[in-house]
């Protein structure tokens, strides 16, 4: 990769043009191809040292970092290799437990278009899993219509993944694009199904081996069963959630150092969010925010607990934002700067653990590619029965603030929870995988795991009468009765749900929910929104008021 030319190297090569003549069309030469090389390579980097800023008790100390791989020994290798999309930290991948202890990089690699002619150079782009054209736009601050390839652009849905975009560089100075982890190693994707949680927390033989904590409805589990069920029911990686909790508090190769690291094993100090089911759940939401921010474009900076503010590089990907946003709610710029590139960081603590992800990435990505299509849905519920829509796009689970949700409300005599005897149902074939705390989980493709092609949940279903797990319906088949159970609820509602390939799917986007041609369209409040089929518009309503009745047929 090459970069400009600096204005100090500039001023050597006038001076010797003025003495040496004759040599002045072959720097003149030199000097264009440099700077095309460069322009067009995307080379442009500088380097902006993070402010002092005051170190919380529980955060990183501070030392020399180590952000190129060995051979790279200058400021200019080192920033050349920390720009690169794909690359990862050079370090052992020995299954030892590495100390949260990491070193502070002096200064952080970030792009900045400085010169004006250079302003201009388009950004050559390699379209990525999951990437839409709207959403582009969104991240690299320009119109659609700024957007060129010599390939035809999808005006919906995906652009294929490795298409090459030309988009206007205008954004002033951004953070590093060094990719930390890839998509498939953040959510639940299909490379987890052959980890086996059980045997890798016995065999490294910590404290989390011997750990068991009570959750509500669930009773006494083991720390294992507790990963587990967050990476289920979150659908987010169990690796990077062992890998969090081995690097903040020792719990999986050692053991917690102090009391505190024995309630808040992730340091995240809020009330209620004690123990290890607390913690993990806090965090899973944590990260899935910055996840589906950055995939629904919602997210392009990073605010920072002191109110400094950093706007995101547009090349990153989903998996590297939501490990960025994580650990910018809980660090100020230099500490989360070490966190995250200095040589004793999370991502070494993650190699060790497990070795190279993107190595592991190659057999599992892309998780999404331009042919994948929503399959045909009915609406969740019987014919001529009216339901309302009382909730348009909003969170898909807990505190993952990604807009895949819909829900719905059956017909009442009264407001609150009470036993309500509609039937939901099944929008799509598939086997009932999940029947348990509330939640039905139909696994469309039938191979009996979540983390593979589309899924469906319906959440608040009653445990009188709901479909056992293992049952294969057809569409239209009755689930269960909608209720108040799982989760939080005040009244007697469903709560309706897509993902693919362990993600969860925006309702609004480039797979938009379609329910019978109804497809969902998100408000601007929280909870509003619509749903629209032609000319017809159900509007979300939390009283399901008229305007938000809708019924199979309609």
């Amino acid at each position: 990769m090459a970069v400009p030319i600096s204005t100090k190297s500039a001023g050597r090569l006038n001076h010797l043009q003025r003495v040496q003549r004759e040599r002045r069309q072959r720097q003149n030469r030199l000097i264009l191809g440099l700077l095309a090389i460069a322009i067009f390579g995307g080379g442009f980097l500088a380097y902006e040292t993070g402010r002092p800023q005051a170190r919380p008790d529980d955060a990183p100390s501070a030392g020399a970092p180590i952000l190129a791989p060995a051979g790279t020994s200058t400021p200019i290798q080192a920033a050349i290799y920390a720009a690169e999309p794909t690359a990862t930290l050079p370090v052992s991948v020995t299954p030892v437990p590495v100390e949260p202890t990491p070193t502070i990089p002096a200064s952080i690699p970030t792009q900045a278009a400085k010169i004006q002619y250079e302003k201009d150079a388009p950004i050559l782009y390699y379209a990525q899993s999951g990437d839409s054209i709207g959403v582009l736009a969104v991240r690299f601050g320009v119109e659609v219509t700024d957007i060129t390839s010599t390939a035809p652009i999808p005006a919906e849905g995906f652009i294929p993944e490795g298409q090459l975009l030309l988009i206007p560089s205008r954004l002033e100075e951004t953070s590093s694009r060094l990719k930390l982890l890839p998509d498939s190693e953040v959510v639940n994707s299909p490379s987890s199904i052959d980890f086996d949680m059980n045997a890798f927390v016995n065999e490294a033989g910590g404290f989390l081996a011997s750990y068991q904590e009570y959750v509500y409805g669930n009773g006494v589990m083991s720390g294992a069963d507790i990963i587990k069920k967050i990476a289920l029911e979150f659908s987010i990686h169990p690796r990077l959630l062992l890998t969090l909790l081995e690097y903040e508090s020792h719990w999986v190769y050692d053991a917690p150092e102090n009391e505190f690291r024995l309630q808040f094993p992730l340091g995240l100090q809020e009330e209620g969010r004690v123990g290890l089911y607390r913690q993990l759940e806090t965090a899973a939401g944590m990260i899935e925010t910055g996840y589906y921010g950055w995939r629904e474009g919602t997210m392009v900076v990073l605010t920072f607990p002191d109110g400094t503010v950093l706007r995101l590089a547009s090349e990153l990907n989903c998996g590297t934002v939501g490990l960025m946003s994580y650990y910018a709610q809980k660090f100020n710029f230099e500490n989360w700067a070490a966190v995250l590139y200095g040589q004793d960081g999370i991502l070494g603590t993650y190699q060790n653990m497990f070795g190279d992800p993107w190595v592991t990435a190659q057999d599992y990505e892309p998780l999404f590619t331009p042919d994948v299509l929503q399959p045909e849905l009915i609406l969740p519920f019987q014919e001529n029965i009216i339901w309302s829509m009382t909730v348009g796009p909003h969170a898909a689970w807990g505190a993952a603030d990604v807009r895949a949700a819909l829900d719905f409300a059956p017909p009442s005599s009264a407001p609150g929870c009470e036993t309500n005897y509609a039937w939901v149902v099944a929008s799509a074939a598939g086997l009932v995988v999940r029947s348990e705390n509330g939640t039905v989980v139909l696994d469309l493709d039938g191979d009996g795991y979540e983390q593979t092609g589309w899924n469906l949940i319906y959440l608040h279903i009653a445990s009188w009468s709901r479909v056992p797990v293992g049952t294969w319906v057809e569409k239209g088949d009755k689930l269960g009765h909608p209720s108040c159970e799982g989760g939080i609820a005040t009244g007697t509602h469903l709560h309706f749900v897509r993902k693919y390939n362990g993600e969860w799917v925006p309702a609004e986007g480039p797979l938009s929910f379609n329910l019978e041609g109804w497809k969902a369209k998100a408000g601007t409040s929280e909870l509003g929104g619509w749903l629209v089929k032609g000319d017809q518009i159900i509007k979300a309503s939390l009283v399901g008021g008229y305007i938000s009745q809708i019924q199979r047929g309609q």
